[in-house]
């Protein structure tokens, strides 16, 4: 396993840019003052090796200030140095590869230029007495190429930052867009569990009412009847427990749970036999051929109904009737359920009056589930007493 001290020394150079670039420039006066100053034999090699090496510690903080530091310090130097350029003048080297890298574009190319003018200005003062102008034009071409190295190695240094700064805020985005995912993903499964349970609850709920209720009525005349009511209401109440235990199986943690196959558009005959033996005369009708259809609009058909019979059973009134026609058409499946029960007055009333309902559920929920695939669904009174619901899925949501 490799050791991670390389790697906490590289992220403290990275955190603490002033004190390496302290570092490198005590360095700097070192070498280039010190130590070679003291093979040119004058003191103004230290003297100026010092001043130059001081503006070096905020090359990357404050580029432009230390920059005009030196530039200051290399005008006085042309003044009172006359013998020769000092060692310590690779600082000017440095401060232009600076500006490269870490200045605004606008001071990287006032750098450039400077430092090329700068490049023919210690031509004529240190050499114009020692070469010919040929060999003189040669010199300053000479030093102008060190400064235009020292230029292009800072503009790479400039392309390498900004790389990884983009790579450092592609990675902050797609870490923010996968937060939001999550997020939106946890709100869309809440929402379809919520959608589940109030489906399956308030369906349960209406078969065990209604088998209840002729239960009591028909229990002193015919006792089988009543035997029968309440083995209906045990084997509903025990098929919702089930359902509602699936269903918050998806929330536990331990991934111990159980999964069962959602009901689809063939559980739909069991669905209308369930509310038959609860005392609403219901009729299934089927149209056209069986088509193959994704789990999701499936689910979504089987709901709709189950969603619209409940609402027969809560609202229609005693003695009503109801029809649920699937109709398979070439391009989807229309789904239409029918009652001739007390109206739309009762059938509103029960999403928006007396009996409220949670936002998202009744018929919200049911244009949402139909929407949610690709399709569409309308809910109206029907001309001469009761309520329709129709939908249609096609059989391929849209991408």
């Amino acid at each position: 396993m490799d050791s991670p001290q390389p790697e906490r020394l590289a992220a403290w150079l990275r955190d603490h840019p002033l004190a390496v670039d302290a570092c490198l420039a005590g360095l700097f006066f070192l070498v280039f003052s010190v130590a070679m100053g003291a093979g040119a034999g004058s003191g103004d090699a230290a003297l100026f090796g010092l001043l130059l090496s001081v503006p070096l510690v905020w090359r990357r903080r404050a580029p432009v200030a230390a920059a005009a530091a030196v530039v200051a310090l290399g005008l006085l130097q042309l003044v009172l140095v006359s013998t020769d350029l000092l060692p310590a003048d690779v600082a000017a080297l440095v401060m232009v590869y600076s500006l490269a890298a870490y200045a605004p574009r606008w001071a990287s190319r006032a750098g450039l230029v400077v430092g090329l003018v700068a490049a023919g200005l210690a031509a004529l003062r240190y050499y114009s007495p020692l070469y010919e102008p040929e060999s003189l034009v040669i010199m300053a071409g000479a030093i102008g190429v060190t400064v235009v190295a020292a230029w292009a190695l800072g503009d790479l240094r400039r392309a390498r930052l900004q790389q990884v700064a983009g790579l450092e805020e592609r990675a902050r985005l797609l870490e923010l867009e996968r937060d939001q995912e999550m997020r939106l993903a946890a709100t869309a499964e809440r929402a379809r569990i919520a959608r589940e349970m109030h489906d399956v609850v308030a369906h349960s709920l209406s078969v065990v009412i209604a088998q209840a209720d002729g239960g009591r009525y028909a229990g002193q005349a015919d006792p089988a009847a009543a035997t029968s009511a309440l083995e209906q209401i045990s084997a509903t109440g025990r098929q919702a427990l089930t359902d509602m235990r699936s269903l918050l199986g998806v929330l536990r943690e331990d991934g111990g749970q159980e999964y069962a196959p959602q009901p689809d558009v063939a559980a739909i005959d069991r669905l209308v036999a369930d509310v038959q033996a609860s005392g609403l005369d219901v009729d299934l009708i089927v149209e056209g051929a069986p088509v193959t259809m994704p789990a999701g609009p499936q689910l979504a058909a089987y709901r709709i109904v189950q969603e619209s019979l409940t609402n027969v059973l809560k609202h229609a009134g005693p003695a009503s009737r109801a029809w649920v026609r699937l109709h398979w058409r070439p391009d989807a499946l229309e789904v239409a359920v029918l009652d001739d029960g007390r109206g739309a007055a009762a059938a509103l009333a029960g999403e928006d009056g007396p009996v409220p309902s949670a936002p998202g559920h009744g018929l919200l929920g049911m244009r949402e589930r139909a929407e949610l695939h690709g399709g569409r669904l309308t809910a109206a009174p029907r001309h001469g007493g009761g309520f329709g619901v129709q939908a249609v899925l096609p059989y391929r949501s849209p991408r």
